[in-house]
């Protein structure tokens, strides 16, 4: 927990505490209640490698959550805001979101998140300020042969794509970390497991241009986090990625990357809910022009 509690009041029978492995079955029961595509993966991710955090009545039933990922020394992601439907308009959400940031601000990392369209207006009220903006892409149906094959997967300018081997981890969190802006390698190294066959590299001469990763979900694999030099190692990554990859299948993409979206859209991906990056504060950070998508909300 952090060292100090935030300034809201928990109803009469309701604590709070830190959640722990015997706690998943009940935490992915309320991200599939609010339709989420999580699996107990994601939640043990958040069990190893930061806090979740847990609202329960009657003992130990569990009615709302909230989680912090710390990404290096600088920013700490929050996510997992749910409340069991019949626990809503009690302040809960507002209540973990308060703890969450003072647990991060504690660390000294500053708090991020991303956000739908009402939870953005919370958030504003809570100090943090827009980022830039993306959306959920979705490929509901398997793409046609032709872009299926492997071979139909376009080299970029002397650029290689090819899986991701153990020696490349070093350059690839670096990388990584110059794109988003901290060092995030233990979720890469998480994800890579996940997907192995959606873990790829684009290099040019022996340098690494490009990075692509992603995750199992409830409903859908999700592909992210999407790096790259330009559009054309994007797309080409990511065709060979689709090659492996059976939809149905997410990818959150940053809006600025208007040519790449477009070109989803021309293989049949159809655009869902926006998302908008939230910094408290309002200071930015990353390369977001080499960052076509992201890990998922969840993760950043």
């Amino acid at each position: 927990m952090a060292p100090s509690e935030p300034r809201d009041a928990l109803p009469d029978g309701v604590r709070l505490r830190r959640l722990r492995d015997a706690d998943i079955a009940q935490a992915l029961s309320l991200s599939q209640e609010a339709g989420w595509n999580q699996v107990a993966a994601d939640w043990r991710i958040f069990l190893d490698l930061g806090e979740a955090y847990g609202l329960t009545v009657d003992g130990e039933r569990l009615i709302a959550t909230a989680a912090i990922l710390p990404h290096g020394d600088r920013l700490g992601w929050i996510s997992m805001v749910l409340v069991s439907a019949a626990q809503r308009r009690r302040g809960l959400a507002r209540f973990l979101l308060r703890h969450s940031i003072a647990a991060l601000a504690a660390r000294r990392l500053v708090p991020v998140l991303d956000a739908t369209p009402v939870g953005r207006a919370v958030y504003l009220g809570l100090g943090f300020a827009d980022c830039w903006s993306m959306r959920r892409l979705v490929l509901r149906q398997p793409l046609a042969v032709g872009i299926q094959a492997e071979g139909s997967v376009p080299e970029a300018d002397g650029v290689t794509v090819r899986p991701l081997d153990a020696a490349d981890w070093p350059a690839a969190i670096a990388y990584d970390r110059a794109v988003f802006g901290a060092d995030r390698g233990a979720l890469l190294r998480r994800l890579a497991e996940r997907l192995p066959q959606g873990a790829l590299v684009a290099e040019r001469r022996g340098r690494i241009t490009g990075l692509l990763l992603g995750r199992d979900g409830r409903v859908m694999s999700q592909l992210g986090p999407l790096v790259a030099e330009d559009d054309a190692v994007a797309q080409a990554l990511l065709r060979r990625a689709l090659a492996a990859v059976r939809a149905p299948l997410a990818v959150d993409v940053a809006d600025r990357h208007v040519r790449f979206s477009e070109w989803l859209g021309r293989l049949a991906f159809t655009a869902e809910r926006p998302l908008t990056r939230m910094v408290h504060g309002g200071s930015g950070f990353g390369d977001p022009a080499r960052l076509f998508a992201i890990a998922g909300p969840e993760l950043g």
